[in-house]
């Protein structure tokens, strides 16, 4: 009877033991499964942040003559689809491809940063000088104003929608001034700086005149600078008016007479009627899945990633 006993506890022992090595085989292989499949996530993470799936832009028809089409929408700035860096990335490619018969920059921009609308004018001249043979027009939309029209300035023609709006020749600096409503609050306002016009125009303060003339100055060189940069891209085309560096905007089909814009068009006449190409290819830089994720996670994705390496790490140890 002891040796049945025994027997029988032995047995229930081994099964014990035998369920326990199972159990922890399986919770080993699940552990290395989950292990790959997050290292695979984050391989295909990181491949695409980094640009590895993105090919070398080509001609997509095959080696036939077309129109190349670069896209500048919205407003102008370093942090918008309608960047210096990208616009430029874009046009580079547009006029290096073998078979672009002409570029055509279509605009639908109410301006933006004069920095950034400076850096795509100056790329333009630079491109036309090193590629006289290809022209670049830019095709108006709904608006090409301010630094949009900055930009336009360079091209060989612009052609506008007779219901276009074209110009506001002009830069302006805005902000606000809170002082009344400080006093209504009874709140007072403590700055300290060490410079005396390091508080510069400081909403929270009185308007001082002598900083108020000094933006006006300010922004009367860049307007200068504006001026200068259309009387070169435009040339005589330019009719004389009083009105036409005062920031106003004009249909399309008055840009034509004042001589801001050349004649009426859209992306398909040009193509088919100036550049004689009627194939268009967008060589717009667009934006890629990365930088999606990269907008809508932002820093938070980046500041998780290290703890949950480490718990990866730990895990790996245990």
């Amino acid at each position: 009877m002891s040796e049945q006993n025994d027997n029988w506890e032995r047995g229930v022992l081994e099964k014990l033991a035998m369920s326990a090595i199972q159990e922890q085989r399986r919770a080993r292989h699940w552990s290395i499964l989950f292990k790959v499949l997050t290292f695979g996530y984050l391989f295909i993470l990181l491949y695409l942040f980094m640009g590895w799936g993105e090919s070398k832009k080509e001609s997509p028809l095959g080696g036939s003559n077309h129109t190349a089409l670069v896209n500048l929408h919205g407003v102008i700035a370093a942090d918008t689809a309608a960047n210096a860096d990208d616009i430029i990335s874009s046009l580079q490619d547009a006029f290096e491809d073998a078979h672009t018969q002409g570029v055509v920059l279509r605009i639908n921009s109410p301006g933006g940063s004069p920095v950034q609308a400076g850096y795509i004018n100056d790329e333009i001249r630079r491109l036309r000088a090193k590629h006289p043979s290809i022209p670049l027009y830019v095709v108006v939309e709904d608006i090409c104003a301010s630094g949009g029209y900055y930009i336009a300035a360079a091209a060989d023609k612009i052609f506008v929608n007779k219901a276009s709006m074209v110009g506001s020749i002009g830069v302006l600096m805005d902000g606000f001034g809170f002082t009344g409503t400080m006093e209504k609050l009874g709140v007072e306002r403590r700055l300290i700086t060490a410079g005396e016009n390091k508080g510069f125009l400081d909403p929270f303060s009185p308007a001082n005149p002598a900083q108020s003339e000094y933006a006006r100055q300010m922004v009367g060189e860049i307007h200068q600078q504006f001026i200068d940069v259309v009387r070169q891209g435009r040339g005589q085309r330019l009719k004389q008016s009083p009105e036409l560096f005062s920031g106003l905007v004009w249909t399309g089909e008055r840009s034509i007479e004042l001589g801001l814009a050349d004649a009426e068009g859209s992306l398909d006449s040009v193509a088919r009627e100036v550049i004689k190409a009627e194939n268009i290819v967008d060589f717009t830089v667009h934006e890629g899945l990365a930088d999606r994720l990269a907008q809508r996670f932002g820093a938070g994705v980046a500041s998780a990633l290290p703890g949950f390496m480490a718990k990866l790490d730990r895990t790996a140890i245990h």
